[in-house]
């Protein structure tokens, strides 16, 4: 659907409501509805009512109208100083013994949620701050936005101040003046202040769209595989082949693949400019290596056309990439013990230059001698190879032709290429090795060795003038050689190179234009995943067409760092990171909660929250590593999944806790689907943040079960126009997946109480009960072999005498019946059913491929 047609209001010509103004700064302090919630305001900071700063706009007029109807709820915070800088911090005030919920910066690419009750329990670099204010009955938002060329984050002050820090990121570009560097806005629900506040920036901003105004990629409703973590840098044609295989095989067919990274033509400084760096495996070899072409790496260039299809296909180990992973992860290891060694002083450091040599020349051996490429072509940075029967475009078209599901299929890209951008002098494009300079802002991050490598390195920026020409010469040929879409990761590093090139507001606003521009023509508008993007500079930026992007950091199914547990805790982590993330980033991109696999030790955590989501499902598997028994609780045969309408936000009751390690909250999100609500309940406690030592560590101590309570009330029913008045039925069919088990219950009853194991979860499917004919009451639950059973109901009605539901899947239908049917027809025909004492109706349902795994079922009373 396209977006709605833009106009260009006057917001002197709509005036808002006459209902005063809600915010008050005088006497140093910055007042809502008369509460003070910021003293101690210094007399530099001014407060102005949206109105007087936004007098025009491109938002489309049904949004403007709305927000124009709310303006009278925020305004905007500025600041003045004495000198210009290219970087000023200024005090907003000070509060203390308030609850706050926030977002910040763990890491240059990565965000998460921190609470607090004090201005100095912020962190550094806090993207948003959202205050209770239960004076009032309401919520307040202190959101740091984008002025001219300068963007802004909050910080934590001496004494219980929040201190604003605008920044351009350039020694070039000062400023001593703001009058709107932050944005305020106040409502008595969480959930429609973030919307309301959100759409005022957009309209004031006129640099991004929200999530509403554009469309989103298809991927969204389907499963599809990574190639990530089965590979790693040695992807390659015939393992994904492999791949794809293994799911077709096993009855879950991806219907989208993501070919990570180590596909491209890259090579490291003092290598032949010419051709492709030799046996990469891990993440971090490849973080200072460079494109030096624009089109695939010899890898999948020298492909053949039909090669994997014929009954001669080449030999392949689908072992070999544990194998060179396994060898890769002793040497990487080996030469952290060399480097050990060396910090600590040691002389002879002749054993460990052995071992690391020893296990090197193992690795090469693994690999094996490279065969010539069996293009012919050279390697020049546009000549690329025509023919139809090598390289990417006759892969895809054989992966198409033998995997017939298979919709799309989208490869990663640095924002700047690789890594490292584009090797200088191989390209006809001007690129240079930029150096990198890390905003102070991040001193309070987490050490990680992309921005060591990406600091130590540089960037081989292509120019900003160029950015549209870069970005075409790439996808226009991934485009023609069947490639439907890009991940596009190490989105922030351009953070660090705009000193040259009037900050990082104006470098990002150059890249992110050339970005859109190019996905509009070649990948449909919507052929993008954001990745690694989440900082507000890319929010308020990069998103006027991009709608889709991580809302977590990545799936890491160890930790990197060695706690044993990490196998355990981190997976708790990432959902808090995701589900928190979705506050913010749902108001502008649809959120993706990322791949994880199905055969991890928490495998099943991830499975249920990625069930009820609202995004994309998607695994990266390792060869032979899959558990597709857990995947069927996921993913029709089909490939497209059980997905909720909405995308999944943390309920009221956990905004302004700790679900990590506070040893007492389980994290709860809440969803819907088209006939009912749904309420997941996670057990994340074990891990969390450490502010005095800056990085995300166990708390053992919190690993332990939880008990928490679930109520009807969960479920913010008003945030989704078809859903509310589900939200006021009498009475509630409620299934617990897990325990398998349903319940009748009302807005008045007591909430449920349940108890869930660390790394465990339950999902409550609420149902409205609805009454027909003589008294009687039904509620379809759906195939309860799903996590998500509440998304296979497609359609419901009902009549006097009976009900008619449309359901897709195969496996256990339940519903709710105050009385047994008197006859069931399932596709016209009558057939048996099992209806007991406590109202469960059940049927098993096959999956008909000729209907597209669609049943329709009829109950007549």
């Amino acid at each position: 659907m396209a977006p709605p047609k833009t106009v260009n209001p006057d917001l002197s010509v709509l005036k808002s409501e006459s209902k005063g103004k809600w915010f008050d700064l005088s006497n140093g302090n910055l007042s809502v509805k008369d509460v003070p919630l910021l003293s101690q305001v210094p007399n530099n900071v001014s407060f102005k009512g949206f109105s007087s700063i936004c007098q025009s706009s491109d938002a489309p007029l049904p949004l403007f109208q709305r927000v124009q109807s709310t303006s009278y709820k925020g305004g905007f915070l500025g600041f003045t100083k004495s000198e210009p800088s290219n970087r000023l911090m200024n005090s907003l005030g000070k509060f203390i013994d308030r609850n706050f919920v926030s977002v910040f910066r763990f890491k240059t690419w990565w965000s998460t949620q921190w609470v607090g009750s004090c201005g100095s329990d912020l962190q550094m670099e806090t993207q948003w701050v959202l205050l209770d204010v239960p004076e009032v009955s309401s919520y307040v938002l202190i959101l740091p936005i984008i002025e001219g060329q300068f963007r802004s984050a909050l910080h934590p002050g001496t004494d219980d101040h929040v201190m604003i820090c605008a920044e351009s990121g350039s020694n070039q570009v000062q400023k001593s003046s703001f009058d709107a560097i932050a944005y305020v806005h106040v409502c008595d629900n969480p959930y429609n202040l973030m919307k309301e506040a959100y759409s005022a920036v957009r309209v004031h901003l006129n640099t991004f769209r929200l999530l509403e105004e554009k469309p989103v990629t298809p991927l969204v409703d389907k499963f599809g595989w990574c190639t990530w973590d089965a590979f790693y840098l040695t992807v390659e044609p015939a393992g994904v082949w492999h791949g794809v295989k293994e799911f077709s095989n096993g009855g879950v067919s991806p219907r989208f693949i993501i070919v990570d990274d180590g596909w491209q033509s890259m090579n490291l400084d003092g290598e032949n400019p010419n051709e492709d760096a030799k046996n990469l495996v891990l993440g971090g070899t490849q973080m200072n290596a460079r494109l030096h072409r624009f089109d695939e790496g010899e890898k999948f260039r020298q492909y053949k056309g039909g090669s994997m299809m014929g009954p001669n296909p080449p030999p392949f180990d689908p072992k070999k990439p544990k194998m060179l992973i396994a060898k890769a992860i002793e040497l990487e290891h080996a030469g952290k013990a060399r480097d050990k060694a060396i910090l600590s002083g040691t002389k002879d450091l002749s054993h460990f230059e052995s071992q690391v040599n020893k296990l090197k020349e193992e690795l090469n051996n693994m690999f094996g001698r490279k065969k010539e490429s069996a293009t012919g072509q050279s390697c020049g940075s546009r000549s690329y190879n025509k023919s139809e029967n090598f390289g990417l475009k006759a892969f895809t078209k054989d992966l198409r032709e033998n995997f017939k599901g298979l919709d799309d299929i989208y490869v990663w890209h640095a924002l700047c290429g690789a890594w490292g951008g584009v090797r200088p002098n191989t390209t006809h494009l001007n690129s240079y090795i930029t150096p990198c300079k890390v905003s102070p802002g991040l001193d309070g991050s987490m050490d990680d060795l992309a921005v060591t490598k990406i600091v130590e390195g540089g960037i081989g920026l292509v120019h900003p003038d160029e950015a549209g020409d870069f970005y075409e010469s790439m996808h226009s040929h991934l485009s023609d050689s069947g490639i439907t879409g890009v991940k596009v990761d190490v989105i922030h590093a351009v953070e660090y190179v705009g000193d040259e090139h009037g900050g990082r507001v104006d470098l990002a606003k150059a890249y992110y234009k050339g970005l859109s521009k190019s996905v509009c023509k070649n990948f449909n508008g919507t052929g993008l995943i954001s990745s690694m993007e989440q900082c507000n500079d890319f929010f308020f930026l990069g998103t006027k067409q991009i709608s889709m992007g991580r809302v977590g950091d990545d799936f890491w199914f160890q930790d990197p760092n060695g706690d044993p547990n990490g196998i355990y805790w981190l997976q708790g982590v990432h959902m808090i990171h995701c589900a928190y993330n979705s506050m913010w980033m749902g108001q502008i991109i649809q959120p993706d909660w990322d791949m994880f696999q199905s055969d991890h030790l928490c495998a099943k955590f991830h499975a249920g929250s990625r069930a009820i989501c609202g995004g994309p499902i998607y695994v990266s598997d390792s060869l032979g590593g899959h558990d597709f028994d857990l995947l069927k609780k996921l993913v029709f045969p089909d490939g497209t999944i059980s997905k909720c309408q909405y995308f999944a936000l943390p309920t009221r009751d956990c905004l302004f806790k700790n679900p990590l390690f506070d040893s007492k909250t389980v994290l709860k999100i809440w969803n819907f689907n088209k006939y009912g609500g749904v309420i997941g309940a996670f057990n994340c406690q074990g891990a969390g943040w450490d502010s005095k030592e800056q990085r995300i560590k166990g708390y053992s101590e919190c690993y332990k079960p939880m008990l928490g309570s679930i109520h009807v009330g969960d479920i913010e029913w008003d945030q989704d126009k078809e859903a509310m008045a589900m939200g006021e039925a009498e009475e509630y069919a409620v299934y617990l997946n897990q325990a398998e088990k349903l319940v009748l219950t009302m807005p008045s009853s007591d909430a449920i109480r349940i108890t869930i194991q660390p790394s465990a979860f339950e999902i409550f499917s609420f149902v409205p009960v609805t009454g027909f004919g003589q008294a009687y009451k039904f509620a379809p639950i759906g195939l309860t072999n799903m996590f998500n059973s509440g998304g296979t109901i497609r359609e419901f009605e009902y009549s006097d005498s009976g009900v008619k539901i449309k359901v897709k899947g195969g496996g256990d239908f339940l519903a709710y019946s105050s009385s047994p049917p008197k006859k069931c027809y399932l596709n016209g025909e009558e057939v048996g059913f099992q209806w007991l004492a406590d109202g469960k109706l059940r049927l098993n349902l096959p999956w008909v491929e000729e209907a597209g795994g669609i049943s329709n079922l009829g109950f007549d009373f």
